[in-house]
């Protein structure tokens, strides 16, 4: 693609009640492209107004046809949405990008190979595998996107008090404490019907997450149509702070890949998707798989 070609259409989406610089980050972007970008690329800033709505504003973005990049001015959180959005929509040539503003950026920590706007004035588009999760509950059944990860067990249960309470590192590491010393495992009853107890489940489509936590040796290409089940089976605690060191220093190396993972759950069970809180409930069919090149990205 060369500049004047690569998209016809940019929208910048942000949320303008964050507490983070998601505001002046979006404002200097629009700035940067229309500075470096021809006159006939319409780029415009999209305001969230509640939780939720950056899928809404994809979508639409999306589906005005053509050639469609939707930037997300966010964490990984904020970028779920856009991602769920772009990927809802009816239009194959649409483009998601994150531009990092947030608590948690994992994702654009790991894939991001150059700055932003260079990306999008080069057309430096690429595809990459999402990861899909659907909870079948009875007769009901939903399906969500994540473009890094998907956490049960430790992962999400953190995740809540560390939103409950106040950011800074020494007020965060008191609360991955706390919380670790009231943490319980969960269980669930796997595809050979075998129940298993686990203290931390994830599956990754990124290497790293949390910010310091290297889960696997993967690439982080991210487009092979796998992705790394990283498990902790249930054990005594100073075993599983001790491996849970290891994975903010040396790495975990090598974990197993899997294209398709399912289980049951036996009683609720908070998860983590892209850094946002979702809950599964009691007996309900847990399916993720990848889906291989399914979103198209510039970084």
């Amino acid at each position: 693609m060369t500049a004047e070609h690569a998209f016809d259409i940019i929208s910048i989406i942000f949320n303008p009640n964050s507490t983070g610089d998601a505001p002046k980050l979006a404002e200097k972007l629009l700035e940067e492209l229309k500075q470096s970008l021809p006159d006939s690329v319409k780029i415009g800033l999209q305001p969230t107004d509640h939780a939720g709505h950056a899928i809404e504003l994809a979508r639409n973005a999306a589906d005005s046809g053509g050639r469609v990049l939707v930037v997300s001015v966010s964490g990984d959180g904020g970028y779920n949405e856009v991602v769920n959005g772009v990927l809802a929509s009816s239009n194959p040539e649409a483009v998601s990008a994150v531009l990092a503003a947030g608590n948690a950026n994992d994702h654009h920590r790991t894939t991001s190979r150059q700055p932003l706007a260079d990306a999008i004035v080069a057309g430096a588009v690429r595809r990459i595998d999402v990861l899909e999760i659907t909870i079948e509950a009875g007769a009901d059944a939903e399906s969500v996107y994540a473009h890094s990860y998907i956490g049960f067990g430790l992962t999400p249960i953190v995740a809540i008090d560390l939103e409950k309470g106040s950011k800074g590192a020494f007020k965060e590491m008191f609360t991955v404490v706390r919380t670790f010393a009231r943490f319980r495992p969960f269980e669930i009853r796997q595809k050979d019907g075998k129940r298993r107890r686990f203290d931390s489940l994830v599956f990754a489509n990124i290497s790293e997450m949390a910010k310091y936590a290297t889960l696997s040796e993967a690439d982080d290409d991210a487009s092979d149509g796998k992705f790394e089940v990283i498990t902790f089976a249930h054990q005594a605690k100073w075993r599983i702070l001790l491996r849970a060191l290891r994975a903010t220093t040396k790495g975990l190396g090598d974990q197993p890949s899997m294209d398709y993972y399912e289980f049951t759950t036996l009683k609720p069970i908070p998860y983590q998707i892209d850094g946002e809180v979702r809950s599964a409930p009691a007996h309900a069919l847990v399916k993720i798989r990848s889906e291989r090149r399914a979103l198209a990205v510039v970084s």
